[in-house]
């Protein structure tokens, strides 16, 4: 264990004192939020500390037990002690491993209900063929993850599939299993309309952003939006001809656009078209802040930004590539009918790889 981890874990054991006296405070006792807040933290940092703890003793057992296998003359003494070398290593290997995975930092995000963006971009019909495709593939794997899906926003493409659509993703954890999703996706293969047989190649953009809290609503200063109402196209029955219960939000200062016409409802249209406009400038700051935190430290799976080629769909070759992390999978099927498991485990495994690694060098996170 390096130097640098074992005084993170030594002022963390001086946080859990810390806690532990502010806890047996009554006036602490008698705030339930801030001490739920601290009791949470404290059961965390128990956890670690004990972890660490644990791990001490075995360093020491580990020492004592080379020593006396060094010294030792009787045979089967000597045996036993290397045989506690090894059970006293191995217990340390797994304990740091544990230790340095606790200590990787939650993104408090990771838990929330996310926004999922595609958009067609070049390539023209079939560029919004494949974003159906996207979409398609998405909507199966919430299935799957027993997630529960609502359409914002959606503009349908004359030939089919998308210009661009917005849903918004409820369940355990969504935004951690598609933060990684981000970016531009690029397919080749022989589109419907390709009489020649000639592969093309065409890409969307897709933006996934975390939902905002409700309270985050009302910090839009209001003079800074435009609120337009239209009349709602697509699906949807009769009722869209008749009244103009769709909402556009305009946010002035960056030019970010939100809609909602899926809903009778103006009011609830224009909620929903608020929430995604809440996201979308938070997604905005968070691509703007890792684009400067990049400039110091090039992240291995990349800054999010829908600018970055982040994956091609070979269709002729059945193989799907995620450039970012050197990932290729020759099951192109399956993930086109929502089989995302692989791709989204080999993309959270390799953050935790770049975060324990920040941790060795003691850069932190």
């Amino acid at each position: 264990m390096t130097p640098a981890l074992r005084e993170q874990f030594e002022r963390l054991a001086l946080r859990l004192a810390e806690l532990d006296a502010t806890l047996a405070d009554p006036q602490v006792a008698g705030d339930i939020k801030r001490w739920r807040q601290l009791s949470r933290e404290q059961s965390e940092a128990q956890d670690i500390v004990g972890r660490f703890r644990r791990w001490q003793q075995r360093e020491r057992d580990l020492a004592a037990a080379r020593e006396m296998a060094g010294a030792e003359s009787d045979p089967e003494m000597a045996a036993m002690a290397l045989e506690e070398v090894a059970a006293a290593s191995a217990d340390m290997q797994r304990l740091q491993a544990e230790l340095q995975a606790a200590l990787i930092p939650r993104d408090p995000d990771d838990e929330r209900n996310a926004f999922l963006e595609i958009r067609a971009a070049t390539g023209g019909d079939e560029s919004a063929l494949f974003a159906g495709d996207l979409a398609r593939m998405y909507l199966r794997f919430f299935e799957r993850q027993g997630w529960r899906v609502e359409v914002m926003s959606e503009s349908a493409a004359e030939l089919g599939g998308y210009k661009e659509l917005v849903l918004r993703v409820e369940g355990d954890r969504v935004y951690e299993q598609l933060r990684f999703e981000s970016g531009g996706h690029r397919v080749q293969r022989v589109p419907a309309t390709e009489s020649q047989g000639r592969i093309h190649t065409s890409a969307c953009t897709v933006a996934v952003m975390p939902e905002p809290d409700e309270t985050e609503e009302v910090q839009l200063n209001l003079a800074e939006l435009r609120i337009d109402t239209f009349r709602a196209s697509g699906a949807g029955g009769q009722h869209v001809n008749k009244t103009d219960s769709a909402i556009r939000i305009t946010h002035l200062p960056t030019g970010l656009v939100a809609e909602c016409q899926d809903d009778r409802s103006q009011h609830r249209n224009k909620a929903k078209a608020m929430a995604v406009l809440v996201a979308r400038l938070r997604d905005r700051e968070r691509t703007e802040r890792a684009a400067r935190e990049a400039a110091q430290r090039k992240g291995l799976i990349g800054s999010g930004d829908r600018s970055d080629r982040i994956r091609t769909y070979n269709f002729p070759q059945g193989r799907l590539t995620d450039h970012r992390i050197n990932l290729t999978l020759y099951k192109l099927g399956q993930i086109m009918e929502g089989d995302l498991g692989d791709v989204v485990a080999a993309l959270q495994a390799a953050r935790a790889a770049e975060q324990l690694a920040a941790l060795e060098t003691g850069a932190g996170m």
